[in-house]
């Protein structure tokens, strides 16, 4: 359960340090105790800004990966890895993202990294704030890999990722982490052209040893690479399907649709909570406390207080820092005005 109403959380990722960027280009010429430090140092920095921006919920900034979900990939037997962009110039696009062959049965003997990670948090956070990992979901991995022989097409794909998965939620749960966010981005971009009820069958498998256990979330948006979207923008295909996910809440981008489908969150809002995106971390334009205040009362119109909670559209790794920072402060400042006021 929630500790108190209008939390204020984020997805995961949060911006590398400049310098994290340009070692990240250097890894070779550091030792594992180096690499160690820098990691460290990187989870503090993102520790530190989110604690100082006040967020009730908070995440290790996603530092030991690449995007939120590239780095998985590197955990994976049974694969090549893709030796360079299929497209490296022109406009940012996901084609720009390359496709990984299937060498073999897919399996991962080491886990995906999200133990050690949480472990790290736990480590390095101050008391107070909650803590929260987040796990790509099978679905969402699938979409960079090429489906041959042995894995005919996505959905054979992630059949094999699926016990991958939910064995890596076991295990953070069993590392003591009580707030887990699975990410399954491509199904919310997918789900016009697709089956959603096959997308909830495939989630609450995925989730079944967990579910119950702790704080479920699902964050369903439309992408975010570098600052673009992939899917089509609207809920409306997902649902009631997606209702009969497994999870405790379920996250939905807004702020960077103008708020559109707002009335949706009092579909979801009997049987689940929702934490709403009301910042925009598609856009430069840094939101107001008293934008953020009013955003939260249109919210609060359709949903009760105790089923909602505020985030960002989306991660922040694609937003500049300085940015990242001062939208935290203000979401943080616009949530508290509306909560004192109930």
């Amino acid at each position: 359960m929630k500790d108190h109403p209008l939390r204020t959380t984020v997805i995961g990722s949060y911006p590398f340090p400049g310098w994290l960027e340009l070692a990240c280009q250097h890894l070779d010429k550091f030792g594992d105790a180096d690499r160690a430090e820098l990691i460290n140092d990187a989870v503090a920095i993102a520790i530190r800004d989110q604690t100082e921006a006040g967020l009730d919920v908070i995440t290790d900034g996603e530092q030991t990966r690449l995007d939120f979900n590239l780095s998985f990939y590197g955990f994976l037997e049974g694969i090549e890895l893709e030796p360079a962009s299929p497209r490296r110039f022109g406009p940012p696009a996901h084609d720009q993202r390359g496709k990984h062959t299937v060498s073999g049965t897919l399996a991962a003997p080491r886990g995906l990294g999200t133990v050690e990670d949480f472990r790290r948090l736990q480590r390095l956070a101050p008391a107070g704030p909650a803590l929260k990992a987040s796990v790509p979901g099978p679905y969402t991995l699938s979409g960079r890999l090429v489906p041959n022989a042995q894995y005919p097409d996505r959905y054979a794909l992630t059949e094999a990722l699926l016990p991958i998965v939910r064995a890596e939620l076991q295990a953070l749960g069993a590392a003591g982490c009580r707030e887990i966010t699975v990410d399954e981005p491509s199904m919310s971009c997918y789900a016009h052209r697709e089956d959603p009820k096959r997308f909830a069958d495939i989630f609450n498998r995925t989730v079944e040893p967990i579910a119950g256990k702790g704080r479920l979330s699902t964050h369903l948006c439309f992408g975010n690479y570098k600052g673009r979207a992939v899917g089509l923008r609207r809920y409306a295909p997902m649902f009631p399907a997606f209702l009969q996910m497994n999870v405790d809440e379920i996250h939905l981008e807004m702020a960077s649709r103008e708020f559109a489908e707002l009335e949706l969150i009092a579909q979801i809002a009997p049987k689940k909570d929702i934490a709403v995106g009301i910042i925009d971390v598609k856009s430069y334009y840094i939101e107001t406390v008293e934008d953020v205040a009013a955003r939260v009362r249109a919210c609060l119109k359709h949903a009760p207080a105790d089923r909602l909670s505020f985030a960002p559209d989306c991660g922040l790794s694609q937003t500049a820092r300085w940015a990242a920072m001062e939208k935290l402060r203000n979401m943080v400042a616009g949530v508290r005005k509306v909560r004192q006021s109930l």
